[in-house]
């Protein structure tokens, strides 16, 4: 896992390296939500013409909460983005795509949204892929000249392959499965710094 995360670093270094950075022509984010939740993320978004522009966001939890509870997961969301305006400011839509694996257990809950009964993580561990596209409708802030506050919504589907274990500590595997979801796909309360 570490030399994965290491490449996609490397990768990112020599993206920027590559830009070429005008005023507001590229931005670095962090996601606010994902912040509060310990999951480590970073966006980069290259402005392509006066009101399109490309994000492509990333995120990682390596680590649990402890040795019963299991929220590990790395997750990529490329997104082509329409801006109304100029491009990094005020309203915009996009469309995003959407590659994950995770490993996920013994999280304490009663949710149950749209078809879909989160509840079953108190039980079980759940391990697997998923992979699915949407689309977002969003708001940038300008703070100053070089941040921006960024809020995103968006609704997709999500295709998810799965195994189930009995435990989080377990290779018992009871179950293989593949859940279509369809809802929210996207929330993001982004901090941006524009270059």
């Amino acid at each position: 896992m570490k030399y994965k995360v290491t490449l996609c670093l490397i990768a990112l270094f020599f993206t920027l390296g590559a830009v070429k950075t005008q005023a507001q022509n590229v931005a670095v984010k962090t996601n606010l939500i994902y912040d509060a939740t310990a999951t480590i993320n970073a966006g980069l978004e290259v402005g392509l013409a006066p009101k399109w522009t490309l994000d492509l966001s990333g995120n990682l939890n390596a680590w649990s909460k402890d040795d019963h509870t299991k929220w590990k997961h790395w997750m990529v969301q490329p997104e082509a983005r329409y801006w109304f305006c100029d491009r990094f400011s005020r309203h915009f839509i996009g469309t995003h795509l959407i590659g994950a694996a995770f490993n996920i257990g013994n999280i304490d809950n009663n949710l149950s949204f749209i078809g879909t009964d989160f509840s079953r993580l108190s039980d079980n561990r759940y391990q697997g892929y998923a992979y699915g596209a949407g689309v977002a409708y969003g708001f940038a802030f300008m703070l100053s000249r070089h941040m921006n506050l960024e809020l995103e919504a968006g609704l997709g589907y999500i295709c998810l392959d799965y195994d189930t274990f009995a435990c989080t500590g377990c290779g018992q595997r009871i179950d293989s499965n593949i859940h279509h979801y369809v809802g929210p796909t996207k929330a993001a309360v982004n901090l941006v710094f524009l270059f």
